[in-house]
């Protein structure tokens, strides 16, 4: 794994302070009640203090061992009361039968944000359905942080992945929003597929050179643009580029970096498109070593099989 050829600008963002607006003011945190799932509630926990948010509390249990129903109720009281405590926050706890995704996706509807332990899991069904967080991306509309880190204190430093569509103004003022305090840093990774035409073109390495000067120049106009078109911040922000697959460039960013957060879109795409394709969040969901918050786009109708077979042929 090679790190990005990066290339670093300090700038500090132009605009009026932020005006303390919270992002956030329900956030539904997914458990299974054990201590592996604690980070998350942890980190749910956390946020719902920086934000005044209502803290939802919900049992989800793993395939293997799921607690009796009294037992977790027992259990998600005593969570929520020590949540309570610890944060100062108002916790509620979600009356769920069984907690299955369609019943999370259901108690989603009525959060700013949903957090939940990255968990693997390893059956035959997962891997032609996908990885449970997967299939709760292509269902929700509110972002979806998946923790793998331990809960000790703030996000110190937030990578945030950009690809200058519109949905990256977005990502940017979330992440701002996020934590004012943290360290932020934008990335974009150049795509070198058109070199590699160019090059199958015989195009001279000089005209090439050429075209790779200029895309790294509008890919910095482009960056600076997104810094200051975000609220002023007490930190400076950082923006790297990187060459090659966003996917795998971000998450070498985010370890050489050392963000404890990255945060990146998800476009909507039909399952069969992820399942054969992949998406970047998909992947760097797999790769990275921090925390990631996800930020679904704009939800749309999935397009029929026939459109994205092809799509797909398209795409080879």
């Amino acid at each position: 794994m090679h790190q990005p050829q990066a290339q670093r600008e300090h700038v500090r963002p132009g605009g009026d302070t932020a005006s303390g607006t919270p992002f956030f003011q329900s956030i539904l945190a997914v458990t299974d009640l054990s201590a592996r799932s604690l980070h998350a509630v942890e980190r749910a926990a956390r946020l719902a203090a920086d934000h005044g948010a209502l803290l939802k509390l919900m049992y989800a249990p793993a395939n293997l061992a799921p607690l009796a129903h009294a037992e977790a109720a027992t259990a998600l009281a005593g969570l929520a009361r020590a949540m309570g405590a610890r944060f100062g926050v108002l916790v509620k706890q979600v009356a769920a039968a069984g907690g299955g995704l369609a019943q999370i996706v259901d108690e989603a509807r009525h959060a700013d944000l949903v957090v939940l332990r990255h968990e693997r899991d390893r059956s035959p069904g997962a891997f032609f359905a996908g990885q449970p967080v997967e299939r709760l991306l292509r269902q929700l509309r509110c972002p979806v942080l998946v923790t793998r880190l331990a809960t000790r204190q703030r996000y110190g430093r937030i990578l945030v992945a950009v690809d200058f569509t519109p949905a990256s103004r977005a990502l940017v003022s979330l992440a701002h929003g996020l934590d004012a305090d943290a360290s932020l840093e934008l990335f974009h990774a150049l795509n070198t597929l058109h070199e590699s035409r160019l090059r199958y073109a015989e195009v001279s390495d000089h005209a090439i050179r050429t075209y790779r000067h200029d895309c790294q120049r509008q890919a910095r106009e482009r960056l600076l643009s997104l810094t200051d078109s975000s609220s002023a911040r007490r930190n400076r922000v950082l923006s790297t580029l990187g060459r090659g697959d966003p996917a795998r460039q971000a998450t070498v960013q985010q370890q050489h970096a050392r963000a404890e957060l990255l945060v990146v879109g998800k476009r909507r795409a039909h399952a069969l498109a992820d399942f054969l394709l992949g998406s970047i969040a998909q992947r760097v969901l797999c790769w990275a070593t921090a925390d990631v918050l996800v930020v679904p786009g704009e939800r749309r109708e999935d397009a029929p099989p026939v459109v994205v077979s092809r799509k797909l042929r398209e795409a080879r």
